[in-house]
């Protein structure tokens, strides 16, 4: 049906609309939703799904206010030991200054830049360095030639 601009028409509509919007508040009115207390109450039972029905005492399971975490759970210290590593160095590029070193215990390729290191260091090098995140990944800072054997 094509929508017309004529004002009967849209006069028309109008009180429709409204009829139809009295009709309802009436039915609202002769049907009222039960708003009692207990008609509002909602439980949570033992697999943490919403029912009308409390839950059952027997299944309970008591929990301590001490073991209760809001929030981030506390992160154990880092030992200093963990972030000092040892690896070989796969690519580096002096020109440009930066390059791969691939880490001997996980075997991933942590990047590099020349701001990050102690000494010079090339391709093959055996290097003690440390991890530290920055914006795009893993990067590698205080590098230094690892001691000889």
């Amino acid at each position: 049906m094509a929508e017309t601009w004529n004002k009967k028409e849209r006069e028309k509509k109008k009180n429709q609309n409204k009829k139809e919007k009295a009709e309802k508040k009436q039915e609202r009115k002769d049907n009222p939703k039960s708003t009692s207390l207990d008609d509002m109450l909602a439980y949570v039972d033992e697999n943490g799904n919403l029912s009308a029905t409390p839950p059952d005492p027997k299944k309970m399971k008591k929990v301590r206010q001490e073991d209760i975490e809001i929030g981030v759970p506390k992160q154990q210290d880092i030992d200093p030991a963990d972030l000092i590593r040892k690896g070989t160095v796969t690519f580096f590029n002096e020109a440009k200054g930066y390059g791969f070193i691939k880490d001997l215990e996980t075997q991933q390729s942590v990047f590099v830049h020349v701001n990050g290191l102690r000494e010079a260091i090339k391709e093959n090098s055996k290097v003690i360095f440390e991890v530290e995140m920055g914006p795009k990944g893993a990067n590698a800072v205080n590098v230094s030639l690892a001691p000889q054997n």
